[in-house]
């Protein structure tokens, strides 16, 4: 039996390394194009490597991708967090888990996980045919030909596309695909005074879209461009191809301190008043702000923060109030999150099998990854999706003979 896995990245390998495994008797080829591997891997988590997230249950952890989180839930009873945990412990590389649930190396490298996979594969005898193209994919009856060279099945693990043109090859073998748009990005905001606090982190903030229900709570950072950090990179994913259609340009609304009641946010302040009354705005902060931003909202909001508490009046206070439960922020463009180029959109869900990662259209063929209309939120979730789908669809795709496995 030969198997082709097509796109040398951290599915393409996982699948690769999987099919290898279970079907030690099949002869594995791993094509990719250019003359680089996991370079995803290799820049993931600024260099250290997300490689999953601290989420034990295929429910739980299912429910962090906007798209595809019911399909994933089946595939994630057959190999999850756990697993990768397990996977890469057993080939002599340890997790750690930080305070938001992120996985990384306690190496915290990333070269330390791609080592591993090249390894395994190594070991595993996968050929790697470096800078090999495929020119094209015919099926002939149980067989596909790549290269004019026949397999008896394929895994398709070439990633995301920014242009739907990039998956034109697989609308020819017959499949529908969902126009790609980006996914993981931050928010620009041409202009504005607020990129002066870049690096400032505001710990738990509440960040909408106004005129949509969209909405995340979590860490915001101020950038030199604009915002970013996890809430709002959750909320660019839950509304990636909602703010892809306002060309995104919107409004952000945020509630800086992460208080829904209104009555109790009121209610530190006149605390604050009273107990700090010959104290400096500026050095009797409520809330847990940084102190540099505090002092950025004290002026937006008109009010001075050499001024004592006890000089603030009713008006001020009710301004400084409504400043930060709902601070608003024009924002005009996005921009990539890093170096991880995430979309959602690609190989529609319904024409693939998610027990087994084959494709319903083209017998044979099996998918992984980024391919698929399929994305997470940031936290390890994409690379736990192509982990997972990679190793399913190497378990199964050694099944070639049977083309009708459901």
């Amino acid at each position: 039996m030969k198997i082709a896995v097509i796109g040398a990245g951290a599915a393409g390998y996982f699948a690769a390394i999987s099919a290898a495994h279970h079907h030690p008797d099949a002869r594995i080829v791993l094509f990719e194009k250019s003359g680089k591997s996991l370079a995803k891997v290799k820049v993931s988590g600024g260099g250290r490597c997300n490689v999953t997230n601290a989420t034990f249950s295929p429910a739980a952890l299912s429910k962090n991708y906007p798209r595809g989180g019911k399909q994933l839930k089946k595939t994630f009873s057959q190999f999850q967090a756990t697993d990768t945990i397990e996977w890469f412990s057993e080939r002599g590389v340890e997790l750690h888990t930080e305070a938001d649930n992120r996985m990384f190396p306690t190496t915290d490298d990333s070269q330390t996980i791609i080592d591993c996979l090249v390894l395994a594969a190594q070991e595993a005898g996968v050929q790697l045919r470096m800078q090999t193209p495929v020119r094209a994919i015919l099926q002939d009856k149980d067989q596909f030909r790549l290269n004019d060279v026949s397999f008896d099945a394929i895994i398709v693990a070439t990633g995301g596309s920014p242009k739907v043109t990039g998956f034109d090859w697989l609308v020819d073998l017959g499949h529908t695909i969902a126009s790609p748009v980006p996914s993981l990005f931050t928010f620009n905001m041409p202009g504005n005074r607020v990129v002066d606090l870049m690096g400032v982190v505001i710990p738990n903030a509440i960040v909408r879209i106004q005129g949509t229900k969209l909405a995340e709570q979590g860490p915001v950072l101020i950038t030199h461009w604009g915002m970013s950090g996890p809430a709002v990179l959750k909320l660019s994913a839950w509304g990636a191809r909602e703010l892809a259609q306002c060309e995104y340009r919107f409004t952000a609304q945020i509630n800086w301190i992460g208080e829904t009641n209104e009555a109790e946010a009121s209610a530190a302040l006149d605390n604050t008043m009273a107990t700090f009354r010959k104290k400096k705005l500026a050095n009797a902060c409520p809330f847990e702000l940084p102190r540099k931003f505090w002092e950025y909202i004290l002026e937006k909001a008109g009010c001075n923060p050499d001024s004592p508490w006890m000089d603030t009046s009713k008006k001020e206070r009710n301004r400084l109030l409504n400043m930060l439960l709902n601070d608003c922020y024009e924002v005009n463009g996005k921009t990539t999150f890093k170096e991880e180029f995430v979309t959602c959109g690609g190989v529609e869900r319904s024409e693939v099998d998610f027990t087994t990662m084959q494709s319903r259209v083209a017998p044979g063929m099996y998918f992984a990854g980024e391919v698929l209309d399929v994305d997470g939120v940031t936290g390890g979730f994409n690379f736990q999706a192509a982990w997972t789908t990679g190793y399913v669809a190497g378990k199964l795709s050694g099944r070639a003979e049977d083309k009708d496995l459901d």
